[in-house]
């Protein structure tokens, strides 16, 4: 058995040995190991004395140089490999999970209750995870189920969907990219505008000139280049709320943006027939080729009649029920499917951990 210090406890073989403490005679502790003290005593001055001279020899050394400058900061390292469970492995993260400062997603620094929260999210060897609250529809897959919405559910949409845009663009944000798939409805049905990964800082009176965003929703400015500024936003409002109400889009999708710019500028969209008179007008402020003319602030909508007695308040709104969405999720296949949007098959690897989590 291994000799351990005095009072130990020796494990072998899943049996417990203590080793027992050696006995006093006369007052000394007597036996081999109190031999090997004694001489460990007994050179402890002589390194003492080798110490303290190192240290004044030290000492002497840092008179004569520069001051030590700070190490430089070690970014974090990707994990090493090791062999892990495939499904594991899957969501093992590849690069730094900490972005650096000044690199933060736009998201990411956002509070309103109409924005969807991003929790974190790292890279892997072939895909971008993104941990954040579930929502388990979008409006896209909504609007392609059921097609046209009624007046009321599209005022209480777009009611929410103004309210975030002020918000960012009081923020300075434009989002560059507001459109049905980047929408999605929490469990009462209630919005969350997401994908912020177009959107950027614009300070007031500042001008943007990248073409980018969705062709279809993309404001007759953002087409021709530039310039441009958050008044883009309230275009594509207008498109995705014709979009709710028709079915369809106003103009149809082209091959490229100079197609697209050509057919927005030259084909005047009509308002449905079934509208009625205040929203026909909404539409058609939103759908303003002109931005200096295009409705952009708060107080545009509180007084707009289309929104009349509407509250523009984010709890207020988000106590009205949702009742198209509610009876969509109730009857859509959409819930058996939960993973149908996914390139991977999440759905094999959910049974494989529930099956080992049972071995």
């Amino acid at each position: 058995m291994q000799r351990l210090g005095m009072g130990a406890v020796s494990c072998r073989q899943g049996q417990h040995t203590r080793v027992s403490a050696p006995q006093k005679q006369g007052g000394n502790i007597q036996g081999p190991w109190a031999r090997g003290w004694k001489s460990l005593f007994c050179g402890m001055g002589a390194i003492r004395s080798g110490v303290e001279q190192l240290r004044g020899l030290q000492r002497h050394q840092c008179l004569h140089q520069e001051p030590l400058q700070p190490a430089p900061l070690q970014l974090e390292k990707p994990l090493s490999e090791w062999p892990v469970p495939q499904f594991i492995s899957l969501f093992l993260p590849e690069f730094p999970m900490r972005p650096v400062r000044g690199q933060q997603t736009l998201q990411r620094q956002i509070n309103h209750p109409f924005v969807h929260s991003l929790g974190d999210s790292w890279q892997g060897k072939r895909h971008l995870f993104i941990m954040c609250s579930y929502c388990s529809m979008d409006l896209y897959s909504l609007w392609s189920a059921v097609g046209g919405f009624p007046e009321a559910s599209i005022r209480l949409f777009a009611a929410e969907l103004v309210l975030v845009l002020c918000y960012l663009h009081d923020l300075g944000i434009i989002h560059r990219d507001v459109k049905m798939e980047n929408i999605l409805l929490d469990e009462r049905g209630h919005l969350k505008l997401t994908d912020f990964g177009l959107s950027r800082r614009l300070s007031q009176g500042a001008r943007a000139y990248t073409i980018c965003g969705t062709l279809q929703y993309m404001a007759p400015e953002v087409l021709s280049g530039g310039p441009y500024n958050h008044t883009a936003d309230w275009w594509s409002l207008g498109v995705l709320l014709f979009c709710l109400a028709t079915g369809k889009f106003p103009v149809a999708a082209e091959r490229d943006h100079v197609a697209m710019l050509a057919s927005v500028t030259h084909c005047k969209s009509e308002m449905p027939a079934s509208a009625t008179q205040e929203f026909s007008l909404l539409l058609h402020e939103l759908l303003c080729q002109n931005p200096l003319y295009r409705l952009r602030h708060l107080h545009h909508f509180q007084g707009h009649p289309f929104f009349r007695g509407v509250a523009f308040d984010p709890e207020l709104l988000k106590k009205q029920p949702v009742d198209l969405v509610m009876e969509t999720q109730n009857t859509s296949p959409l819930e058996s499917m939960p993973f149908k949007d996914f390139d991977c098959d999440l759905e094999s690897l959910v049974h494989t951990i529930s099956a080992d989590s049972l071995l």
